[in-house]
C-alpha cells in the first residue's frame, strides 16, 4: 500500500507538469497537425502512467482520467475542438477540465440539499453492499450479477460526485451532474445520450460521431448518415474499454465488451431508424415510461451480464474491487469510532 501511494504521487505529479506543459505551450502553436504532434510525448505518457498501479481503483481512475477522457480531450484541443475551447483562463481551470469529467453549467440553479442527501444515502447503500459480499455463497447467480451491477453504479456515481464536489469548490463554479439517474432511461439513446456518464458522449460526438458523419454524407443523405457515426462511436467505446479493461486484468483482450459496445450502437442506431421511419407509429403504440425504462435497464443489465462483467470475474477484478473498497470503508469507519471517542472524552 505504501508503494502505491508513493506511485500516486508520482503518477499525478507528471499528469500535473505534462498537462501544465499543454497550457503554456501548444495552445501557441498552429492548431491541426503541427498542435498535435506537439502533444504526442504528453498522450503516450498518459497511456503508460495507469500500468504504474497494481490497485483496482488507482489504476481505472488513473486510466479513465488521463487515457481517456484528457487524451481525447487534447486531441480535441490540437484542432480547437471539444471542451478545452476555448481556452480556461487559469491553469488551475485548465487542468481540472482536462483530467475530470466535469463541465462547467451554462444556468447554474439555486442550491438544493436533496442531493447531498441522495448521496449520502447511496454511500449507506453501498457500505451495506459491501459486506453482502460475505453470503455470496448464499446468493444466486442472478442475484449475485444484480448485485455486481448495483456496486458498480454506485461506486462510479460515488467517485464521480465525490470529484464534481471536490473541484466545484476548488474552482468556485457550477459543475454539470456527469450521471444523470440512468435508471430512468426510457431508451438506450436516452441512456447513452443523456443519462450515463455525460462527459464521454460529450468528447465523442466531436471527436468520432460528427467527422463520421460527415464523411458518411458524401455517400449518402443526411439523416441517414448519423447511423454510422453512432456505429463508429460505439466501436470507439468499446476498444477505450478494452484498453481499461487490460490495465484492470492485465490479460489479453478477449472482445467481450468490445462486442457489448457494438451491440448497443446496433440496437441504438435500430432505435433512431424505427423511430425515424414509422413515426406516426411509434407515437400511436407508444409504451408507457415505467414499461420502457424496465426495458432499457432491463437490456442493459442482462448484455452487461452476458458480456461486460464475466472477464472482470474471471479475472478475479470483481473480488479485488470489493476488498479495496472494504478496507476504505473499515478505515474510515475506525477513524470516525476514533473521533467520536475523543468527542465524548472531551465532553465529558
Amino acid at each position: 500500500m505504501e508503494q502505491e501511494l508513493k506511485n500516486l504521487i508520482k503518477v499525478w505529479i507528471s499528469a500535473l507538469i505534462s498537462i501544465s506543459y499543454c497550457y503554456y505551450i501548444p495552445h501557441r502553436i498552429k492548431s491541426g497537425v503541427p498542435r498535435l504532434l506537439s502533444l504526442c510525448p504528453v498522450l503516450t505518457l498518459f497511456l503508460v502512467l495507469p500500468l504504474c498501479f497494481t490497485s483496482v481503483h488507482l489504476s481505472l481512475i488513473t486510466a479513465f482520467f488521463l487515457t481517456w477522457l484528457a487524451n481525447f480531450k487534447l486531441i480535441l484541443f490540437s484542432f480547437d475542438k471539444g471542451p478545452l475551447i476555448p481556452l480556461p483562463t487559469s491553469l488551475s481551470r485548465f487542468i481540472c477540465f482536462t483530467c475530470f469529467p466535469i463541465k462547467a453549467q451554462q444556468n447554474p440553479k439555486s442550491q438544493n440539499h436533496l442531493p447531498k442527501m441522495v448521496f449520502t444515502i447511496k454511500v449507506v447503500i453501498f457500505c451495506l453492499l459491501l459486506h453482502l459480499y460475505g453470503y455470496t455463497q448464499n446468493l444466486s447467480p442472478s442475484l449475485l450479477m444484480a448485485l455486481y451491477f448495483v456496486h458498480l453504479y454506485l461506486e462510479i456515481e460515488i467517485i464521480l460526485s465525490f470529484i464534481k464536489n471536490v473541484v466545484c469548490i476548488f474552482l468556485g463554479c457550477d459543475l454539470e451532474p456527469q450521471p444523470n439517474k440512468p435508471y430512468l432511461a426510457t431508451s438506450l439513446q436516452d441512456f447513452w445520450g443523456r443519462r450515463w456518464n455525460l462527459m464521454v458522449p460529450a468528447i465523442l460526438r466531436p471527436a468520432i460521431y460528427a467527422p463520421m458523419r460527415r464523411v458518411s454524407e458524401r455517400r449518402m443523405s443526411s439523416g441517414w448518415a448519423l447511423f454510422p457515426g453512432i456505429l463508429a462511436a460505439f466501436i470507439v467505446s468499446g476498444l477505450v474499454h478494452e484498453l481499461l479493461f487490460f490495465y484492470l486484468t492485465r490479460e489479453m483482450p478477449t472482445w467481450e465488451v468490445t462486442l457489448f459496445f457494438v451491440l448497443h450502437g446496433v440496437c441504438t442506431a435500430a432505435e433512431l431508424a424505427v423511430k425515424k421511419k414509422k413515426k406516426m407509429m411509434v407515437q400511436r403504440w407508444q409504451l408507457s415510461p415505467v414499461v420502457s425504462r424496465m426495458l432499457t435497464v432491463g437490456f442493459v443489465i442482462v448484455t452487461g451480464g452476458w458480456l461486460f462483467t464475466p472477464q472482470l470475474i474471471r479475472s478475479g477484478v470483481i473480488e479485488r474491487c470489493t476488498n479495496e473498497a472494504l478496507l476504505v470503508v473499515d478505515f474510515f469507519s475506525q477513524k470516525l469510532f476514533i473521533l467520536l471517542g475523543l468527542f465524548r472524552t472531551s465532553v465529558e
